[in-house]
């Protein structure tokens, strides 16, 4: 599946999605963009809890404000987990089964602070069906971009999405 020659590729802003029924509605070069959110101090709070890292630069106020940072910063992987969460949302598969196959390329270009206010920007870079015909690839660069524009976290992920006829899918048929 490729962007047919001549046509535009669509930015497509999350209120404004709609559930895609038949993933033909989709292509590559089709790019979405989050709802934003701003990070809490409890976000940071649970961010340590879970992870287990109560390293002073996340945990401790008096230390962060002394160091290059000049405050807490939000673990590495937080940002990981926020990007690829927020990036389940596209394509919006409804109650398809959808597994995650990894990311690659992942690179943290700046650090996350409570406060921040962030979204993230996604392209779908590639999709294919399984040799069986009753799942698709898709693969999609993932941006996590705060409120100025700058990018904070990027790189590619992937997912597994099953097909089926009760979703208007045409199995076992290229589209």
């Amino acid at each position: 599946m490729g962007q047919r020659a001549g046509e535009e590729c669509t930015v497509e802003r999350a209120e404004h999605q709609t559930l895609i029924a038949d993933l033909s509605q989709v292509h590559v070069g089709h790019r979405w963009r989050s709802d934003a959110r701003t990070l809490s101090e409890h976000e940071l709070g649970l961010a340590c809890m879970l992870s287990n890292d109560w390293h002073p630069i996340h945990a401790d106020a008096h230390y962060a404000a002394a160091s290059a940072m000049g405050q807490r910063v939000f673990q590495g992987g937080y940002g990981v987990l926020l990007a690829l969460g927020m990036a389940t949302r596209f394509p919006a598969v409804g109650t398809r089964h959808a597994l995650a196959l990894g990311m690659q390329d992942w690179h943290f270009r700046a650090p996350l602070f409570v406060g921040d206010t962030v979204h993230v920007e996604v392209e779908l870079t590639e999709m294919r069906r399984t040799s069986d015909g009753r799942r698709m690839v898709l693969k999609k660069q993932i941006r996590l971009v705060k409120h100025d524009g700058q990018v904070a976290q990027e790189g590619q992920g992937g997912s597994l999405v099953e097909l089926s006829a009760a979703h208007g899918d045409r199995l076992g048929q290229q589209p």
